[in-house]
Order: structure tokens, then C-alpha cells, then sequence
């Protein structure tokens, strides 16, 4: 089990997050990441709003940023007994969209470099019209110091973990009232 106190990003991810940091507004990918994760009862009141369900409590996900509308990128702690860094990243929006981005925290530092946000990720099929990924050279060094045997493109980052949690967007729609 992952701590609920522990709200520390693991290196790699700060690494990222502070290149990411640097990156707002000028390269064209719609995340916003944090200094560090939300605290417990931040993404309880998060999950709560956003699934309508008062019983739950957020201690399954981690935040850890969000896109411009609100929609938060977030660790899902569904791999009982595995380290944080071996968890699914996840995107859940401020439409209802949601999506498993990465099967863990080395390939979503991938798809970072690949020039992706969590919810380019998550509309990995419906991009925006005018938006073209752009390789982060910077990001692409962090991925390749902390996870040089994830290296894949992002589509295969994102196929492999569609396929890994198929059942991702049933799963929370089954959470929401």
C-alpha cells in the first residue's frame, strides 16, 4: 500500500514536472503540472465533484496536475503492493472524458518527450486540428536517465495501456451517481 501522507513527487516526475513547468503556454500541450500532489483531501473533494459520489474517498489516485479546463492527470493506484512510479497515469477531464495515458511513470515520461500531454493522450484519436506533438528534447533526456527500457512512441504508449485497463472509463462511470 502507497502512503496517503506520502504527497512527494518520486525524482523522475519532479524532474519532469519542472521541465513541464518551463514549457506552459509554449509548446502547445494543454498540462499544467503541480509542484507536488494534491493532498488526501483536495483529490477526495475532486473525486467527489467529479463522480457525484459522496462515499468515495480519493486515496486510489494521485493528482499531479491538470489541463487548462480543470481536468486532472493523476496516478490510479489499482496495482496492489507496486510502488507508485509502477501505477497507471491516468486522465480524467472536466467533460466526462477519462483514459489510462500510460501503464506507468517510465512511459509517461515518454510520452512527454514524445511532445504529449495527459489529454492529448486521452484524445490521442480527436487531437486538435492545428496541434502537431513536438519531440522535448529535455523531457527526452529525463526519460531516458530514469526509464531507458520504456522508450516507445507515444501510440504505442497509449495502445499498450488502453489494452492493459480496457475497463478504465467503465470503472469510474460505474463510481459516478
Amino acid at each position: 500500500m502507497i502512503p496517503n501522507e506520502d504527497r512527494q513527487f518520486p525524482a523522475a516526475l519532479a524532474a519532469a514536472m519542472a521541465v513541464r513547468l518551463d514549457c506552459i503556454g509554449e509548446d502547445g500541450v494543454d498540462f499544467e503540472p503541480y509542484e507536488s500532489f494534491l493532498t488526501a483531501d483536495e483529490t477526495t473533494d475532486w473525486l467527489r465533484s467529479w463522480t457525484g459520489n459522496s462515499d468515495l474517498t480519493g486515496d486510489d489516485f494521485r493528482v499531479f496536475g491538470q489541463d487548462g479546463t480543470g481536468g486532472y492527470a493523476a496516478f490510479w493506484l489499482i496495482r496492489p503492493g507496486r510502488e507508485l512510479a509502477e501505477q497507471p497515469v491516468v486522465f480524467m477531464g472536466s467533460e466526462g472524458e477519462t483514459g489510462v495515458v500510460a501503464r506507468d511513470l517510465g512511459t509517461f515520461l515518454w510520452l512527454l518527450a514524445d511532445g504529449f500531454g495527459p489529454w492529448e493522450a486521452a484524445a490521442f484519436y480527436e487531437p486538435e486540428p492545428d496541434w502537431t506533438p513536438r519531440v522535448n528534447e529535455d523531457l527526452a533526456a529525463i526519460a531516458e536517465q530514469h526509464a531507458p527500457a520504456c522508450h516507445a512512441s507515444a501510440a504505442t504508449i497509449v495502445a499498450q495501456a488502453a489494452q492493459e485497463f480496457p475497463d478504465f472509463d467503465d470503472t469510474i462511470m460505474g463510481l459516478c451517481r
